[in-house]
């Protein structure tokens, strides 16, 4: 019998360690084929039901392709003569040989159109329209390689919409690549400093990258099947969320199990006597990050949408990898795991218990209830904590206080499109130099769909309206409309196309489209405002209204699942507020930092929702971490010096895990993109605030200064001292 309970305990991990295994090489592979299931376009970004995603749809109708346009600008020092221009024509023809360009429309000799002079005679364009928008960057790429032959003296940019597309996807190159070297390579050294193991971190990064691997596999799949739509943002987040999170679950497994090999000799109990331990926090932290991000599926804007499930199914691989692979590998390894600093087994190791009040001693040198055999850091905190509760709680408040100051300067109401990318692009400086020599709109009108018998009273409207440079109904192939000869009509309704006289995503542009929708209701109350300008006003104030509606969400679902784990009304109210008083002062430092440290020309609407969402989820969790061990050692001890000794058994484990999840999220900042730089930033020092300021100070402090209190209405809120000495542990638990 003993033969065969021996045969199933190594069975058991082997077999898991296998699946794992096998997850990993099915996955690994797979993220080279993400980018066939990717798309960075507009949209994956746009909102589901604003104007501007309406009259996206009827341009389809008119054009009957989804290509978007590139332009080509060509400038000279002097200005272009007309044998420059002569010299110019036939780049038209090589522009359109390039793979990618769409044909030319029935009847016309080119689909691309140009050379176009500019006013001041110094510049030239072509409008070049991309039907493969899934293969941009080739497109892109190709037409960079013609417009670089231009003749001598001149010089030429690939800009416009699909220019800066291709920039944009370009800059994500770093997802597969750079981004998880950086990250894997700071947790592993981070380990390796704290646990100063040869093994640990190996184990630990092992179960963290298998369950990014099989993440990747499921959300390839879901992808492809058309279940969830995937971006180089959201890809980016996952990767850096999935290594964060598997690497905090498994620093509270591997915490519990090392305390485990102290109090028993076996392997195979100190990991069943760990995982059980773990078990509930684990759960808890996953279920409450999930949860909160699938309430992004509430968002109205596509990007928050899509990532709300795929960063789900990432937490879901972490929370699974952290109860099943690394329990395996952990057991299989024993003691070996912390080598060469292995646990030694101590039958004495199990900490006394507190069994009755203990007095200070004049000189401060008597033990603190609670610490008993604390020592260092955490016992100095604890004593602090002990002696002036309402003075560290206070502090810790004012300190984020000062924090929340800095939230006013924040600008998150969007930015231009050419300061989305950090480094120099092609694009950008080609949008400088059409902006020097042509309408600065050029290239990116505001689209108006309007009814066709209304069409003459809404032209005259968007011409006369201040911004709009020139203005003119599409007039492509089709039936011609009575009212507006040449016009294409479609299901009763025509395409006004007006150039505006402003950079196209500057707040001027948003200002011109916003009069627009307002003017136009006289000449035609169904009339819609559409186009590159009407799609980032509508992102902007979806962002905005999003914020509104999924932060309630988020933090009624993390309340709901505090209290069903701390069997308390009083401790879950005072974590929610914890967090979002250090989101808060978070963001506020940050709009500093943004605005005086790094000259951030502002910030992306949706910056705030996403740090709120990932900062409150996960500063949660080392509040849960803190709090089921601080519930547990109140039930042995009492609730001041459960308070206590909670916090010094854990604070060396939730230490390591937040500068872990810091050092993961900062590793977002290797991609040049701005959106993603800040969220890095947000989220890393948020998590670091949380874990030195809330998790250290506020929270302890402030439920030690309440007392047994903070579990009303569970009847350990009753009990104001230490369980009698014959009261067991499983006893003390039926208090709850």
């Amino acid at each position: 019998m003993k033969a065969r309970q021996r045969w199933i305990r190594w069975l058991i991990p082997v077999g898991l360690v296998a699946v794992w295994f096998a997850l990993s090489g099915l996955g690994g592979p797979t993220f080279g084929k993400l980018s066939s299931v990717s798309s960075n376009d507009q949209a994956t970004f746009l909102p589901a039901s604003a104007e501007s995603t309406e009259v996206r749809a009827w341009q389809q109708k008119f054009t009957e392709s989804n290509a978007i346009p590139a332009l080509v600008v060509v400038e000279k020092d002097g200005a272009l003569s007309r044998t420059d221009l002569a010299a110019l024509a036939p780049l038209a023809a090589e522009l359109a040989s390039v793979e990618g360009v769409a044909p030319a429309p029935a009847g016309a000799p080119s689909s691309v159109v140009g050379p176009i002079p500019s006013q001041d005679g110094r510049a030239a364009q072509f409008i070049v329209p991309i039907a493969d928008t899934d293969q941009l960057r080739a497109v892109i790429a190709g037409l960079r390689g013609k417009a670089g032959g231009v003749p001598e003296g001149m010089r030429a940019w690939v800009t416009g919409p699909a220019g800066l597309t291709a920039d944009l996807v370009s800059a994500f190159g770093g997802v597969d690549g750079i981004l998880l070297l950086v990250a894997v390579g700071a947790v592993f050294l981070i380990l390796l400093l704290v646990y100063r193991s040869a093994v640990l971190p190996f184990l630990v990064l092992f179960a963290a990258v298998a369950a990014l691997c099989a993440s990747v596999l499921a959300i390839y799949w879901l992808a492809r099947a058309g279940w969830i739509s995937l971006s180089g943002q959201s890809q980016g987040i996952l990767s850096i969320l999935v290594i964060g999170a598997a690497t905090d679950y498994a620093l509270l497994l591997v915490a519990r199990y090392r305390e485990a090999l102290h109090q028993v000799e076996s392997r195979w109990s100190a990991i069943v006597r760990a995982w059980r331990a773990a078990f509930e926090p684990i759960l808890a932290s996953g279920a409450t990050v999930i949860l909160a991000l699938l309430c992004l599926l509430f968002s109205d804007l596509n990007s928050n949408r899509s990532l709300g499930p795929i960063a789900a199914v990432g937490i879901g691989f972490s929370l699974l990898s952290a109860l099943t692979f690394l329990p395996a590998l952990l057991v299989l390894f024993g003691r070996s795991t912390f080598w060469p600093l292995r646990p030694k087994y101590d039958a004495g190791h199990a900490p006394a218990r507190h069994t009755g009040p203990s007095a200070w001693a004049a000189d401060g040198s008597d033990s603190v209830p609670g610490l008993e055999g604390v020592r260092g850091l955490w016992r100095r905190i604890g004593s602090i904590i002990a002696r002036r509760p309402r003075v560290t709680w206070i502090v810790a408040l004012v300190v984020l206080a000062a924090g929340v100051a800095g939230l006013p300067q924040l600008k998150a109401n969007g930015v231009e499109q050419t300061q989305v990318v950090l480094t120099a692009t092609d694009s950008v400086e080609g949008q400088k130099v059409l902006a020097r020599h042509f309408d600065a709109g050029s290239g990116s009108p505001v689209v108006v769909v309007a009814r066709q018998d209304r069409a003459e009273a809404v032209l005259k409207e968007v011409q006369s309206t201040q911004g709009i440079s020139s203005a003119a109904v599409y007039s492509g192939s089709g039936a011609p409309s009575a009212q507006t000869p040449g016009a294409v009509v479609r299901e009763g309704r025509v395409l006004v196309n007006a150039v505006l006289a402003y950079q196209p995503d500057s707040a001027e542009a948003e200002q011109v489209v916003t009069q627009l929708r307002s003017s136009l209701d006289a000449a035609d109350p169904e009339a819609l405002v559409g186009g590159v300008t009407a799609i980032a006003l509508d992102t902007n104030q979806t962002a905005q209204a999003d914020l509104r509606r999924i932060i309630p969400l988020v933090l009624g679902v993390i309340l709901v699942v505090l209290i069903l784990l701390l069997r308390s009304l009083v401790a879950p109210l005072i974590l929610i507020g914890s967090v979002v008083l250090s989101y808060a002062a978070a963001l506020g430092v940050s709009a500093l930092v943004f605005n005086h440290l790094f000259g951030f020309p502002g910030a992306d609407a949706a910056v705030p929702l996403f740090g709120f969402v990932f900062l409150v989820a996960l500063g949660v969790d080392y509040n849960i971490f803190l709090m089921t061990r601080v519930r547990e050692e109140s039930l042995a001890h009492g609730t001041r010096p459960g308070i206590l000794r909670g916090l010094a058994l854990t604070g060396g484990v939730i230490t390591s895990a937040g500068v872990v999840l810091a050092a993961t999220f900062a590793a977002l900042g290797v991609i040049p993109i701005l959106f993603l730089v800040q969220i890095a930033f947000i989220v890393a020092f948020g998590v670091l605030l949380d874990t030195v300021v809330v998790r250290s100070l506020l929270v302890p402090a402030l439920a030690y200064d309440i007392g047994p209190a903070i579990w009303w209405p569970s009847r350990l809120a009753r009990k104001s001292g230490p369980p009698s000495a014959a009261r067991t542990p499983a006893r003390a638990e039926a208090l709850s």
